[in-house]
């Protein structure tokens, strides 16, 4: 008998959920994927037991998912990349119980490609407005043990996205979202379903569980991934914009350098090294220092570890440094870091070691903000409509993009960390729009 009688009713809605053959979640957060044993179901939520019952054949949904953690085990070392392949597995896992009605190492060439085109065109009961958690507590304002979890009955494995900029524009015009008119997977995610679903396969061959991969066998790839002219150029600033940006983050760093100093040198960071987020935020195995930075000769060098734990330099350009040593002349230290200097790259206002991703992803959004309010009241409204898109990242191909015409292909490579030139080439010097287009402006198709 329920005593809590919102809890009672959340479960007997949950209930109705299954019995409607909605998807539902089985996979919880990374952190609490973590806690899970790899063979047995000891530690798994009651609503994700509840779940197998109210599938067609509660064996096989179990038998499933047992491998589906196998292999999402594998892949729990980095929060990312889990959180991407438990999106594609779950959503293969889910089509293959609630759909196709087949188990999931039973599926074969005409299954892949019945699934490549559910996900192109998912029903709408797998669709979602907005991204939502997985699980509901059920508790007191505190956590506590005695909480139970029970499905959200709002979650779906698919969900709408609307762009940063209409979102920005609605916000600041006070104005209601515009309808979505229907659901599209981009070619990337495409390529992510491919990838993350062979994979599987592939564990389940060399794991004995199976000896087909069905993705494998997809004939006519391109059916479902299409060739597209590289979108790098729309991910990125154009020079005014760039010029707004790094003056307003200077102009807030004069007016209140207690709080601004740190965010020009963040921006000014990013930018002049093309660096991404996890570069400045660092590693459970690495943390980015002031001795991260090492001259040798007359030349200076960002030392970092990337993504897969790859150590790499990236050259340090003259006009970055005087941004440098105004940052650390805001915090008393020597004008340029010394050798094996332990000083923490950046630490929060109180003093604490270390910015989150998100603390510098907030930091960058208010000086974008502001540069597009310095826009709209210069009257460059088209400008800022394009500012309100940039994200984070946008710095990094920004920089790149701004600094192609004027640097060795392979130079540049090195820096941005590729390890393929042709992806280097595909990005910033294949799609150089602006010149390739002016190229040709003027030339007349008669009388030359």
């Amino acid at each position: 008998m329920c005593v809590n009688l919102y809890a009672c009713f959340i479960i007997s809605v949950a209930l109705d959920y299954f019995v409607m053959s909605q998807p539902v979640p089985l996979f919880d957060t990374y952190k609490n994927f973590q806690f899970l044993t790899r063979h047995n179901l000891d530690g798994e939520l009651s609503a994700v037991l509840d779940a197998f019952e109210r599938f067609s054949n509660p064996t096989e949904a179990m038998d499933g998912y047992s491998v589906v953690k196998l292999f999402l085990k594998s892949y729990a070392a980095n929060q990312a990349t889990f959180n991407s392949y438990r999106t594609h597995v779950e959503r293969l896992l889910l089509w293959s119980l609630l759909v196709c009605k087949k188990p999931i190492l039973h599926l074969r060439r005409q299954d892949a490609e019945a699934f490549l085109e559910f996900c192109l065109n998912p029903p709408d009961n797998w669709v979602g407005p907005v991204t939502k958690a997985r699980f509901v507590r059920i508790g007191g304002r505190k956590k506590a043990d005695s909480d139970t979890f029970v499905i959200n009955v709002d979650w779906r494995p698919f969900n709408y996205t609307v762009s940063k900029a209409t979102r920005k524009l609605a916000d600041e015009t006070d104005s209601a979202m515009p309808e979505i008119q229907a659901y599209q997977m981009s070619q990337t995610t495409i390529a992510q379903v491919f990838t993350v679903c062979g994979s599987f396969y592939q564990f389940c061959i060399d794991e004995d569980y199976t000896d087909a991969n069905p993705f494998r066998a997809v004939k006519q790839k391109s059916r479902y991934k299409q060739s597209v002219v590289s979108q790098v150029t729309s991910r990125s600033l154009t020079q005014l914009q760039w010029e707004f940006v790094i003056e307003t983050a200077e102009h807030m760093a004069d007016q209140e350098p207690e709080f601004h100093e740190r965010t020009l040198f963040i921006l000014t960071t990013l930018f002049s090294m093309y660096l991404r987020v996890s570069d400045l935020t660092g590693r459970d195995n690495w943390q980015p220092t002031m001795g991260s930075f090492k001259k040798a000769g007359d030349n200076w060098w960002f030392h970092v570890v990337g993504k897969g734990n790859k150590a790499a330099k990236v050259s340090v350009r003259d006009s970055y440094l005087p941004y440098l040593v105004r940052y650390r002349t805001s915090l008393g230290l020597t004008d340029l870091p010394y050798p094996g200097e332990q000083t923490p790259l950046l630490s929060s206002l109180d003093g604490r070691t270390g910015l989150s991703g998100r603390r510098i992803r907030e930091l960058i959004q208010m000086v974008f903000d502001a540069a597009c309010a310095r826009m709209i009241a210069e009257g460059l409204h088209e400008d800022c409509d394009a500012l309100r898109a940039a994200s984070l990242h946008w710095l990094r191909h920004t920089s790149a993009t701004l600094d192609a015409p004027f640097r060795d292909m392979k130079d540049l490579q090195a820096d941005l960390r590729h390890e393929s030139l042709s992806t280097t080439q595909d990005s910033y010097y294949d799609s150089l729009d602006d010149q390739r287009a002016s190229s040709i402006k003027a030339i007349p198709i008669k009388g030359r």
